[in-house]
């Protein structure tokens, strides 16, 4: 394969063809032998020859373009405005030789030259090409937001329900809200659809050829038709047909998506974040600080260990003694931060003129290492936090979480005694509980 020419050939040649202003694509017919002259044709011609093809017939025009003269076109399906696109670089072709734009492609290199092809590749590696392709989205979709507000604007909309008899004349969503509202039939919000008039037009005529709207199956009468899509609950389109795909606006925020795509490219977004999320969560520094003095800790684990080696407070085992929970974890915490900024020991009540002197003294008398009553702290006040930026609340976490194999080995668990089944049935509570409802049944 031979190295590309375009991009790397374009640069070489100096500035003066670099674009510095928006491209202007023909608007208006020129020469009656010009490109121009063609604007206004349903054909859509060939870059090199004079062969022409429908639109419609894209396909077979790129089907011709790379038997006959070797061009393939990249993504074509991302091109906004297929006939502006091929008008243009008939243009261009015209003006410069083809390499200077495409990258040349050498099939069979190992085969003797004459055996050898070079094909053609036009894409948006290109510059130009690019900015080509991005104008054309650009113009599309302006023309599909003016088309929509005009839609929206309108007043003089008027048709007739496909499911009944009854005539809507004013804007399109009265009889669009009516389908959904009374016959079940809903094609999407008002808003979100364009050309609305051809869109149900479209629909229109899959119902007179007894076609099911969703399975597309045809039937034999009208009747037959309504009652399988009344029982299948097919009163709706088939999402997967394409054909429906420009009456919707999403599908002309980019080119080359669905609709499909478009609205799951979020919920895919999310869940990656969502897992990026969680790999960085054990590393992020939490600089969480400790209850009694200014040390900080990038983890809990840090912090608890030095809590408990430097001032004789084991939080977890506080914790786990006392089966707090979350919320009693957040009132504790806060508690004893309010206690530590007063210089107040929280058992004793005794103040001190400096926090070295309060941790001083309840180091030594011990009282740092239990907690008083239960009613002291747990209350409704230390629910908010003494520091507003207290790092350490966001990181704790229920006592269930604490509890080890060692703790639920010693749960003891007793089978059930049905060795005399007989027995256990006559004796069991619940006959007790029946002869009860069956007695007051009797005296009413």
């Amino acid at each position: 394969m031979a190295a590309p020419r375009g991009a790397g050939g374009r640069a070489e040649r100096g500035d003066t063809e670099c674009i510095l202003e928006p491209l202007t694509l023909p608007e208006s017919p020129a020469s009656p032998g010009g490109v121009a002259a063609v604007e206004d044709s349903p054909h859509v011609p060939c870059i090199f020859c004079n062969e022409c093809y429908l639109l419609p017939e894209q396909s077979q025009l790129l089907k011709h373009m790379i038997i006959e003269h070797k061009l393939v076109i990249a993504d074509v399906k991302l091109v906004a405005d297929f006939r502006r696109y091929i008008l243009y670089w008939k243009k261009r072709f015209a003006e410069q030789p083809i390499t200077d734009f495409c990258s040349v492609i050498r099939t069979n290199s190992e085969a003797p030259l004459e055996e050898q092809d070079n094909y053609f590749l036009l894409c948006d590696v290109l510059p130009e090409d690019r900015l080509l392709r991005e104008q054309l989205q650009q113009k599309r979709l302006r023309e599909i937001l003016e088309q929509q507000q005009r839609e929206r604007d309108d007043t003089s909309f008027h048709s007739m329900c496909m499911f009944c008899d009854q005539e809507f004349t004013g804007n399109r969503s009265v009889l669009l809200n009516h389908m959904a509202r009374e016959h079940a039939f809903n094609i999407g919000l008002p808003d979100n659809i364009v050309n609305c008039s051809e869109f149900l037009a479209v629909l229109q005529e899959k119902l007179d050829n007894l076609q099911c709207l969703y399975c597309e199956k045809i039937f034999r009468d009208k009747n037959t038709l309504k009652d399988h899509m009344r029982k299948k609950q097919h009163r709706r389109i088939n999402a997967k047909n394409k054909e429906y795909d420009r009456f919707y606006i999403i599908n002309y925020l980019e080119f080359g998506k669905s609709w499909e795509e478009v609205q799951s490219e979020d919920d895919r977004e999310f869940i990656d974040n969502l897992e990026e999320d969680w790999s960085d969560w054990e590393e992020h520094p939490v600089c969480a600080v400790c209850l009694f003095c200014e040390q900080q800790a990038d983890t809990t684990g840090k912090l608890y260990l030095h809590m408990q080696k430097s001032h004789g407070f084991d939080f977890l085992k506080i914790k786990s003694e006392h089966g707090l929970n979350f919320y009693q974890q957040v009132k504790l915490v806060n508690f004893i931060r309010r206690e530590i900024h007063h210089c107040r020991c929280y058992n004793c009540q005794e103040k001190f003129q400096s926090k070295g002197g309060l941790i001083s003294h309840m180091e030594e008398t011990k009282h740092i290492t239990f907690l008083p009553a239960r009613s002291t702290w747990d209350q409704p006040q230390y629910y908010f936090p003494t520091y507003e930026n207290d790092t350490l609340l966001c990181t704790l976490s229920d006592s269930e979480d604490l509890v080890n194999e060692d703790q639920s080995e010693d749960v003891p668990i007793v089978s059930e005694d049905i060795s005399n089944l007989k027995a256990l049935k006559q004796s069991s509570v619940l006959n007790q509980l029946l002869r009860e409802e069956n007695n007051s049944q009797e005296k009413n």
